[in-house]
């Protein structure tokens, strides 16, 4: 608004108006140039606004147009001019304007409704989520924005849920098994205090009474070594549910993407990182779990390994396809390998680091799931892990 009235101002203006200005410019224009008066007829006015020819003036000659006279070289000129070109142009830049804040206004509607609302929407799922409000579904959202996202935060609602029902089913097992192991433990408790306090008392009067004792104390001893097993085993089957789901894959995938993720990783710590080229190979077993198995064990070799070189190869061994990943500065002895793939079990070298002593039991378990093996080796100052993918 300001500047359309600061236009009309200057163009309405006795000192101002263009077509005024303009005829000035022209005028000097053909004073330098020193035309003639057919050429200055002759004259093309394009780059002027207003000015729609010079001609020289002829007392009451017709003429279309507005004009003005003005003396050039010591003669009358008659200059033409249109001012309603320039009164017009405000209403073009105007419309122009115009144009452009309701294209703008349209694009700021459109931001609001795809992107804006329904992120403003979507900013209470993580926390309703974090706050364990797991049984409603997420709003599906037709936008090919969110859409996506929205979809893989349905999963993680679902898989939360999931893992919530299974924590309180596993819960409630786990205090069934203990009422029930603790009352079947009782019985054969029961029956060691009475040999013992019989022995103790000097009951029996032969010895072959005593050793009938003594074999009833080594016999509910077992079965109690029996249960305390079983109570071990559940809670390894347990505690983890590691499931997997067995397809086929090509092996390829996935060692391509364990390579880009740990690419980046190692440079930033100046670790050499190869990895050996590998041919097109389609595996039984599952590809996502195969990931784990390969993170798990790349993670030991960053851990434990001197962080100058790690390096993945490959092999074949009848069906089988070997992943072979070995890492410097072994610091393992050789009598720790048999119990290196034990629930808990933490080596000699884990001594300040951080762990539980699962990643590589997670590995063996995975990896017979999936009908195949993991085992480790050492040679010179090298320490390798070695998988076994069974081909498909």
């Amino acid at each position: 608004m300001s500047a359309n009235i600061l236009y009309f101002y200057q163009n309405h203006d006795s000192d101002g108006k263009l077509y005024l200005v303009e005829a000035k410019r022209a005028i000097k224009e053909i004073e330098e140039q020193k035309s003639e008066a057919s050429e200055i007829e002759a004259m093309r006015f394009d780059q002027y606004e207003t000015i729609m020819g010079i001609r020289e003036f002829v007392a009451g000659e017709a003429c279309d147009h507005e004009y003005l006279v003005e003396e050039i070289d010591g003669k009358l000129y008659r200059i033409e001019y249109a001012e309603e070109r320039s009164t017009r142009l405000p209403l073009y830049i105007n419309l122009s304007l115009l144009g452009m804040m309701i294209v703008t206004n349209i694009v700021l509607v459109y931001v609001y409704i795809k992107i804006l609302k329904p992120f403003q929407d979507m900013s209470d799922l993580p926390y309703g989520l974090a706050k364990g409000n797991l049984s409603m579904p997420v709003k599906e959202e037709k936008s090919k924005l969110f859409g996506r996202f929205l979809w893989g935060m349905d999963m993680l609602r679902e898989k939360l849920e999931e893992t919530k029902e299974k924590e309180l089913a596993f819960q409630k097992e786990r205090k069934e098994l203990i009422l029930s192991l603790s009352h079947d433990i009782k019985t054969p408790l029961s029956s060691i205090e009475l040999y013992s306090k019989a022995l103790s008392e000097d009951l029996y009067d032969t010895q072959e009474r005593k050793d009938e004792a003594l074999q009833g104390i080594a016999r509910n001893v077992k079965e109690i070594k029996g249960y305390v097993n079983e109570i071990v085993t559940a809670s390894r089957e347990d505690f983890l549910n590691l499931e997997v789901h067995m397809g086929e894959y090509y092996l390829s995938e996935v060692i391509k993407a364990t390579e880009s993720y740990y690419k980046e990783k190692l440079s930033v710590i100046h670790t050499e990182f190869q990895v050996d080229e590998i041919t097109e190979c389609l595996v039984k077993g599952d590809q996502d779990r195969m990931a784990e198995v390969l993170q798990n064990v790349m993670e030991n070799a960053i851990k434990y390994g001197d962080g100058k070189r790690i390096r993945i190869s490959f092999g074949e061994e009848e069906d089988c396809k070997l992943i072979q990943i070995e890492n410097s500065g072994r610091s393992l002895k050789k009598e720790e390998l048999p119990n290196l793939f034990d629930s808990f079990y933490r080596g000699s070298n884990s001594t300040g680091r951080k762990g539980s002593g699962l990643g590589l039991y997670i590995c063996k378990t995975l990896m017979r799931k999936m009908d195949g093996e993991i085992f480790a080796g050492m040679k010179e100052d090298l320490f390798c892990a070695t998988i076994v993918v069974r081909k498909a």
